[in-house]
């Protein structure tokens, strides 16, 4: 799969990778759990920033997917380093804010921080309350691509902060590796490595489950598209996201692609955008989605502070 922005710069990539998981975020809330017949029977195709539908907001409305990536964001740009006790602090925050969409597993995580838990904590405790089937979702994987940008080349320290930040709320090995796999592949891809998933399957995989490394060694050739599943689940989440945002000809259609595929549409549609985005570059993505994007500005000064870490 190679890294097909041509001579694109690092920090545009970096840039396209910030707002591609915004793009796909905001193009997939408005159908947010509708099946693909659902979106199709309402819409034809989506393929431009829609108001209202799920949860009721304005065209290019942010989820919690960016929202949590952003805390992540600026908290790397204000301290030059990964401090979770801070990041675990403005989740909180954000939180208390009463967002429209937050994911379960987060919410008692955090409110468990709120009420006096530690960071390195909640989050396992919350997985180990909850059943097989219910302790794996993708709300962790959604928000942690910034780490791409301000660790891309200090992969060992990038792998390690990805799996603590998950861990805040999401501590199956299945996220927090999750995690790892997917900011070292972004990494690589912001870097010009041509074979980014193989590579970072190569330093990571060992060290992974068995289900995700072979959900994601699968990519490309080895999935039947039409067997992509696009639920909270990460697995899914890592390994749909990730094949359309390798295998799409340019960023819009990754994340068309994926956003129509239905259900999880906001988090499967930042991840594919976020991988397009990075490979591609900020000048790929629509200038009409980017447009009408919430905290677009916001985007672009955080993505340059972070290149400079």
């Amino acid at each position: 799969m190679p890294n097909d922005g041509g001579c694109v710069t690092e920090r545009e990539r970096g840039l396209g990778l910030l707002l591609g998981l915004a793009c796909g975020d905001a193009l997939g809330r408005p159908v947010e759990f509708q099946s693909a017949a659902q979106i199709e029977r309402t819409h034809g195709r989506v393929t431009e920033m829609l108001a209202n539908g799920t949860h009721g907001q304005p065209a290019g409305r942010i989820t919690d997917d960016t929202e949590m990536a952003l805390c992540i964001a600026r908290s790397l740009a204000e301290h030059s380093e990964f401090v979770p006790e801070d990041i675990a602090s403005r989740f909180v925050e954000w939180y208390e804010s009463d967002p429209f969409d937050i994911g379960l597993m987060t919410m008692d995580a955090l409110r468990q921080i709120r009420d006096g838990a530690g960071w390195d904590e909640a989050g396992q405790a919350v997985w180990e309350s909850r059943p097989e089937g219910q302790n794996a979702g993708n709300g962790s994987v959604m928000r942690c691509a910034p780490y791409a940008i301000a660790f891309a080349d200090q992969p060992g320290r990038l792998a390690a902060v990805s799996r603590q930040s998950s861990a805040i709320t999401h501590a199956d090995p299945r996220c927090t590796s999750g995690c790892a796999i997917f900011n070292r592949m972004l990494a690589g891809l912001l870097t010009g490595e041509s074979r980014p998933l193989e590579v970072a399957l190569d330093a990571l995989g060992s060290e992974a489950p068995d289900e995700l490394v072979t959900a994601l060694e699968a990519i490309p050739d080895g999935i039947d598209p039409s067997e992509l599943q696009s639920s909270g689940y990460v697995v899914h989440t890592l390994q749909t996201g990730l094949y359309h945002g390798l295998t799409a000809d340019s960023a819009e259609d990754a994340i068309v692609a994926a956003v129509n595929m239905g259900n999880d549409t906001d988090t499967v549609g930042a991840v594919a955008g976020a991988v397009a985005g990075a490979r591609f570059g900020v000048a790929d993505l629509p200038e009409r989605w980017s447009s009408e994007l919430s905290h677009d500005d916001e985007l672009r000064t955080l993505a340059a502070d972070l290149a400079t870490l």
